[in-house]
């Protein structure tokens, strides 16, 4: 876990993976953690890069500094990690509370958006009522005790029954948040809503919810879809709030469904250039790709293009392979063929994350089956290039 300030208060936040692969980032329920993701994180780090941070005055971040706190905070805090990040755009998943964070990117910043997922959450969640009166008792009553009544509407009956550590476990959670944050965010959601704000985004939503979902349940993850113009909707059987800890391997596998580039007919229509130029930045870095691109001129620019398309597009953004794998493959081809672009795509490698050990085994495959002397070159060079010690 790291920190890092923002608008004067420190932050708790984790950002795992290699730089080059998209970035996802995954904000948690009211009253929890950015430990929620801890089951889903492992099944994303092949392919994606991941941000979880704790929201103001829960896990281990510092507690609300002002008398009220809005959407727009929480998301300006969020976009505060991903400038850390280096990325541009992101996708972007949150539950509940997170799932506001994410609406409000929407409505706001829907330009920096890869795809949102949203889960178990609504435009307007409860009412302000039923808000206020929980944002009064914890001031009065303090988590500790509230807990005990809030952390059983989070979860299926039946999660309870196959994991009865589970209540006390998040009880014990929740009973170390800051009761004043925990407060400004209850009274937030009473005040604002999203009725009016999402549609005509051109954003990609897909939404996720919990068959026993009592906090939002599935009417409000519908009236959420109408108001985001249609996306899909999948409810969860057998689920309650949080399917990252009730179901993480399902969690993990729809949401991969959701990240993956939408490649569309491939064979026919091949892949969009915005498409290769995404994952071309990502890989490449957005200078050498800007200097790609300004070095080029009336006789190499539809060349430019066309590697944008097939390398980038076609190869790079498909998911079939992860991206380190395709840097070994691309590696030892190009050793084996002793080509100039070597030195760029060893270079990637450390981008992309490979170890010594790894570069290693494929170079040695290029000595066995592509020649000594085009190994021999290929180690020479990485050694150039600050590989080995």
């Amino acid at each position: 876990m790291a920190f890092h300030t923002i608008n004067g208060r420190s932050v708790a936040y984790r950002l795992l993976g290699a730089q080059v692969n998209p970035l996802v980032v995954l904000a948690h329920p009211l009253g929890m953690s950015q430990a929620v993701w801890d089951d889903v994180i492992p099944a994303l780090l092949p392919r994606y890069r991941v941000l979880t941070w704790d929201i103001p005055g829960h896990g281990a971040s510092q507690a609300v500094s002002g008398e009220q706190i809005t959407p727009a905070d929480l998301a300006a805090e969020a976009l505060a990690l991903v400038e850390l990040a280096g990325a541009s755009r992101f996708h972007f998943a949150g539950t509940s509370i997170g799932g506001v964070v994410g609406q409000q990117l929407i409505a706001a910043h829907s330009e920096r958006l890869l795809s949102v997922t949203l889960t178990n959450t609504g435009a307007v969640i409860g009412n302000p009522d039923l808000w206020n009166t929980r944002a009064g008792r914890v001031r009065q009553e303090g988590l500790v005790a509230m807990s005990q009544e809030i952390v059983p509407r989070w979860f299926a009956p039946a999660t309870f029954e196959a994991s009865p550590a589970l209540k006390a476990g998040w009880c014990t959670q929740m009973g170390r948040g800051d009761d004043e944050s925990y407060a400004q965010l209850c009274e937030m959601l009473g005040r604002d809503t999203f009725t009016g704000k999402l549609s005509g985004k051109n954003t990609r939503v897909q939404l996720f919810g919990g068959s026993e979902d009592m906090a939002t349940p599935p009417a409000t993850l519908e009236a959420l879809a109408a108001e985001l113009d249609g996306p899909p909707l999948e409810i969860f059987n057998g689920v309650g709030h949080v399917p990252s800890v009730e179901a993480p391997a399902l969690f993990a596998e729809k949401l991969l469904a959701v990240l993956a580039a939408d490649l569309g007919d491939v064979a026919n229509q091949g892949v969009a250039y915005a498409t290769g130029l995404e994952t071309r930045k990502q890989v490449l870095g957005e200078e050498h790709v800007a200097r790609s691109t300004a070095n080029a001129n009336s006789l190499d620019a539809p060349f430019q293009q066309m590697i944008t398309r097939l390398a980038w597009g076609e190869l790079w953004s498909n998911d079939d392979l992860t991206r380190r794998e395709r840097s070994m493959i691309t590696t030892g081809i190009l050793a084996a063929l002793g080509r100039e672009e070597l030195t760029l795509h060893l270079k990637t490698a450390k981008r992309i994350g490979l170890s010594e050990a790894e570069l290693r085994q494929v170079l040695m495959h290029v000595a066995i089956y592509g020649g000594v002397p085009a190994a021999n070159h290929a180690f020479a060079l990485a050694k150039e290039l600050g590989w080995g010690e």
